[in-house]
């Protein structure tokens, strides 16, 4: 047997395989090598017989990406039947044979005419063939070896997830975990640092940091306020070989929200505030608008204002108002400016939803004092009573006072009012029997009554100021015609008496009824007789019964 030495430019330990035994190379494997055949073994190392011919070559590599001017040399085959004088030809197939690879048959000799790319195949399946060159007959068995593709780095790190949208609740520790992010390198992750990374912030400091090792993104400072800064724009590299000089970089983007907490209490901007309300508002209606303002948002924000004293809380009432978190004040009884001109209201204003980690900061309320000015509005004039009722009898003469309405102006500037007749509703018969006096409000009949036909009449009254007309009142007013005894009564019907010739002397024949058109205080009662002004029939008499 003789050993041939050959060289190789793969800066790896060489390792040669021989007939009795067959090392295996540390990094790639090994080959191993029996009598008839021989087949690579990852980890594995054999002792077999010596045979009589047999294999000699190195490990193969062949380096990745080589863009020199000539054809990569990759290694040797040898035969231990080659003597050197051109008998033995070498051949060989499987992947990549001829195209990529290409054998020089008298020397053995593999070389590499392509640059290869490991990351898209790692490693070559080959068949070595040793012939005798005149008689073409095999010297070795066939063999099965492998040529690997020596990593470089060539590929730099990539975040495949990125830009990232993350959120972190403010005011968190320091040290908080945000994020962990992950870059990947294609370049052999156990061949050297090619692949090893290591991560670094780039952006994003004094806020934030990131874990060298892991990727894991964490706050780097205390109390972090929302309410002074919301979003920030971290960037994060990530290199190989470990970090070292010359090693590939890749970055991406973080972008990070602090989301809100209940750390901020309401306040009203001012600690007094004046509202003007007319006393002509109508209970139940808003009459004014209050608002504490919150620098958190969502839920934090919410707030609920109560009236919590003064001489204006059963007149006035408070309600919040969910969407604009404004509170809605509104009339709970009716304002008389000329009673009182003016309340006051204490109002609070406090968080609904609160949170004690922070209650320190609080309290999560404010209170301010409201001063409601009731405004002076010109109303109406107001009648002394809500309607009257008046008498007059049936035979009062054409303008006799009937009654008199009264109407005061209820303002401060106390108005003369006017009544006037034409305000009367001409648009009833009634009204064409009464007349008033337009100073006064003296009410007189204009004709001549008859209650008989008419007991009742109801009109209306007008009262106006004199200082501004347009401002009008009503009042119903109804006149009761009173009775006198005006009418004489008269016999209930036509009387047709019958009477048997054996009737008893004082038998009752008849009973006589009468009726009378005045009411019972005047002709309720009446007094029966015979008329004397006629003749009289001795055989009948009549009787009053009182």
């Amino acid at each position: 047997m003789r050993i041939t030495s050959t060289s190789c430019i793969c800066p790896v330990l060489v390792c040669l395989c021989f007939v009795q035994r067959c090392y295996g190379a540390a990094h790639h494997g090994s080959i191993k090598v029996t009598r008839n055949q021989t087949k690579h073994v990852e980890g594995e190392t054999e002792v077999h017989h010596r045979p009589k011919r047999g294999w000699v070559w190195n490990q193969f590599f062949v380096l990745e990406e080589h863009m020199g001017p000539d054809p990569q040399y990759v290694g040797k085959l040898h035969s231990n039947s080659d003597k050197g004088d051109g008998s033995v030809k070498y051949i060989l197939t499987g992947e990549g044979a001829g195209t990529i690879f290409i054998i020089d048959d008298t020397t053995g000799d593999i070389h590499s005419t392509k640059s290869l790319d490991r990351e898209q195949k790692t490693h070559y399946v080959l068949h070595a063939q040793a012939i005798d060159r005149r008689t073409n007959k095999p010297l070795e068995p066939e063999s099965e070896f492998i040529i690997k593709v020596q990593d470089i780095n060539d590929n730099a790190p990539k975040f495949t997830d990125g830009p990232y949208i993350v959120t972190v609740p403010e005011m968190s520790e320091m040290g908080t975990s945000v994020l962990q992010v992950t870059a990947t390198d294609a370049d052999d992750p156990t061949y050297g640092n090619s692949a090893r990374v290591v991560y670094s912030i780039l952006q994003g400091q004094p806020y934030f940091s990131v874990d060298p090792k892991t990727g894991i993104i964490r706050t780097a400072l205390h109390n972090m306020d929302r309410e002074a800064r919301e979003h920030y724009s971290v960037v994060i590299q990530a290199k190989d070989m470990a970090g070292q000089v010359g090693g590939l970089s890749g970055s991406t983007t973080v972008n990070i929200t602090l989301t809100d907490v209940n750390d901020n209490p309401p306040r009203f901007p001012q600690k007094h505030y004046q509202l003007y309300v007319p006393e002509s508002a109508q209970v139940g209606s808003a009459v004014g608008k209050i608002k504490a303002n919150d620098a958190d948002t969502g839920s934090n924000a919410d707030m609920k204002y109560t009236i919590i004293n003064g001489d204006g809380s059963g007149v006035f009432s408070i309600s919040t108002d969910k969407e604009t978190r404004e509170g809605i004040l509104s009339l709970k009884k009716p304002l008389n400016y000329e009673k009182k001109k003016s309340y006051t209201l204490n109002i609070e204003g406090a968080n609904t939803h609160l949170d004690f980690r922070f209650s320190h900061l609080g309290p999560f309320k404010d209170v301010t004092m409201l001063k409601i000015i009731v405004g002076d509005v010109d109303e109406p004039p107001l009648f002394t009573m809500p309607s009257y009722v008046m008498e007059v009898y049936e035979n009062a003469k054409i303008g006799t006072a009937v009654g008199t309405v009264t109407a005061q102006d209820p303002d401060m500037a106390n108005s003369l009012v006017r009544y006037f007749k034409y305000l009367i509703d001409h648009n009833t018969e009634e009204d064409r029997y009464f007349t008033i006096d337009a100073s006064t409000g003296t009410i007189k009949t204009a004709k001549i009554f008859d209650r008989e036909e008419t007991p009742w009449y109801n009109i209306t009254v007008t009262a106006s100021e004199i200082d501004n007309p347009g401002l009008v009142s009503h009042v119903p007013v109804g006149v009761r015609i009173l009775d006198i005894n005006d009418n004489p009564p008269e016999l209930a019907r036509e009387y047709d008496v019958v009477v048997c010739e054996n009737a008893k002397p004082g038998q009752v024949i008849q009973t006589i009824t009468a009726t009378d058109k005045d009411n019972s205080a005047n002709g309720a009662r009446f007094h029966f007789f015979l008329d004397e002004g006629r003749s009289l029939n001795p055989n009948f008499t009549l009787r009053d019964n009182e």
